[in-house]
């Protein structure tokens, strides 16, 4: 059984990936310093509580468990906080991530899928958003995801390593087993905020902005599921395994829905009413970002099984209503 190391295993994204690992037949070996993960979302392997600061721990890992490719998730998600706190992204995601490509380097494994970011585009000048699209990025958080893909292309160059760069646009959804989920501290990701708000748990959900050159006039985003992405790494490091070239991949449906439509399928799934409150645009939100993800499903010949919205709020509305889902 191939061995693939998973940071940031214990996190929304990572945990998804590693039970698809292994449904597989992977190891999925979680290394995760729990800072935002959860143990409980660590199912399927054994759980390695580590920095990736600590080079040793990392390289003695791959060793000791033969890790044959790794897949980087580790990483600070804030867009907004990377605005106010620029240091931590741009110090904090670029040194972890070179530390772990040195550990990969000293013990000799040269495969790395990483959970890159739509992000690092910026502001659209074309809808939907391809590959080839400039990359001007309008937060730290982008930026230190640009430089991270850059610092691939680099340890390609001179260590000979072979990379997938994922650039993902909304993760959304749930396991539809209901094993694991989405739980974030603090929550920013909309559906599960909306959820929030029809529980009851929260007063309201904002919408900031509903003046967009849209139909509705609310922001338009692309929104696709976690298992859909958790399937894409799986082909991405199989691809590599078989001696693929390095690439760069968008990963969305292609099919944008603004904020209203989310809302109004959580109404749909859930019976509840969810009380709305209109607030103005906030800075740096563009009124639409939906991906052409043509390269990937031509070359990770892979498809979205969720892409319904209400697919994917379903499996959401499941996980957090759900008594012992995320005790």
């Amino acid at each position: 059984m191939k061995s693939i190391l998973v940071t940031g295993g214990a996190g929304y994204i990572g945990s998804h990936t590693a039970k698809a690992l292994a449904k597989a037949g992977y190891q999925p070996i979680v290394y995760d310093n729990l800072s935002k993960g959860h143990r409980w979302a660590v199912q399927w392997g054994p759980l390695v509580v580590g920095d990736l600061s600590n080079r040793a721990l990392l390289r003695e890992t791959m060793q000791a468990h033969n890790v044959s490719a790794v897949m980087h998730f580790a990483s600070h998600i804030e867009v907004g906080e990377s605005m106010i706190n620029p240091f931590k992204y741009l110090h904090g995601n670029v040194d972890a991530s070179l530390n772990l490509l040195e550990a990969m380097q000293e013990a000799g494994v040269r495969r790395i899928v990483f959970s890159s970011t739509a992000a690092i585009y910026g502001d659209p000048v074309q809808v939907p958003m391809t590959e080839s699209h400039p990359q001007a990025p309008v937060n730290p958080y982008g930026e230190a995801k640009r430089f991270v893909e850059r610092s691939l292309h680099w340890y390609a160059q001179a260590h000979g390593f072979r990379w997938t760069a994922l650039r993902y646009f909304n993760a959304s959804g749930a396991d539809p087993d209901g094993e694991i989920g989405e739980q974030h501290d603090p929550e920013s990701h909309l559906i599960p905020r909306i959820i929030y708000a029809a529980l009851g748990q929260q007063k309201s959900i904002s919408i900031f902005g509903t003046d967009y050159p849209t139909p509705d006039g609310t922001a338009v985003r692309d929104y696709i599921h976690v298992v859909d992405l958790a399937d894409a790494h799986l082909k991405a490091i199989e691809r590599l395994a078989a001696g693929a070239e390095s690439i760069a991949l968008n990963l969305g449906t292609g099919h944008g829905h603004s904020v209203r439509e989310v809302i109004a399928s959580v109404e749909r799934v859930s019976g509840r009413r969810v009380p709305v409150v209109e607030a103005p645009r906030r800075a740096g939100d563009p009124p639409v970002l939906v991906a052409d993800s043509t390269q990937a499903q031509q070359i990770l010949n892979w498809t979205p099984q969720h892409a319904a919205i209400d697919d994917i709020v379903g499996t959401a509305w499941n996980w957090h209503t759900r008594p012992a889902a995320h005790s």
